[in-house]
């Protein structure tokens, strides 16, 4: 359906959550090395891994591999100083979105790995540095899987 993927994620629980939302939207999570823990790590477990073998998980040795992997995805970086507003875009299954690791974000460098790579940002209040990861997934996905008409969804009730 559409592909979130985590650069170099560090902190274990938001992985573990990013787990849990690709799971429960139907998006493939893509992580690419080096992670900042292991996989079978507790706080992984705790927070995402009983979702796990729900959940289409994809580790890659680098951003090279993730991105020949999904040759032909539209490619969208998602960063505080993107240059358009998620909720601008309109988008499309198989799109792949990109998140840096929790401490840095994505570098210049890493932004000119993919020559068409679009960037964007969610707003927020002047002074606030960043979203947590995990959340900032989770808006994306969300909005991504609203406008795919929430393909997959299980019915209710």
């Amino acid at each position: 359906m559409f592909h979130l993927v985590l650069f170099e994620p560090e902190i274990p629980p938001n992985t573990g959550n990013s787990i849990r939302l690709a799971a429960n939207c139907g998006a493939t999570l893509h992580l690419v090395k080096p992670l900042g823990f292991s996989l079978d790590n507790k706080h992984l477990q705790r927070s995402g891994l009983d979702y796990h073998d729900l959940a289409a998980v994809k580790v890659h040795e680098n951003l090279n591999a993730c991105i020949m992997e999904l040759a032909g995805a539209r490619w969208f970086a998602v960063e505080t100083s993107g240059n358009r507003c998620y909720s601008q875009v309109e988008y499309r299954s198989g799109d792949a979105f990109l998140f840096g690791p929790e401490t840095r974000g994505l570098s210049a460098a890493v932004m000119r790995t993919k020559e068409d790579l679009q960037s964007l940002y969610i707003p927020m209040q002047p002074k606030s540095r960043s979203l947590n990861l995990s959340n900032t997934v989770a808006i994306m996905a969300y909005e991504v899987w609203r406008q795919l008409s929430f393909t997959g969804q299980a019915p209710r009730g």
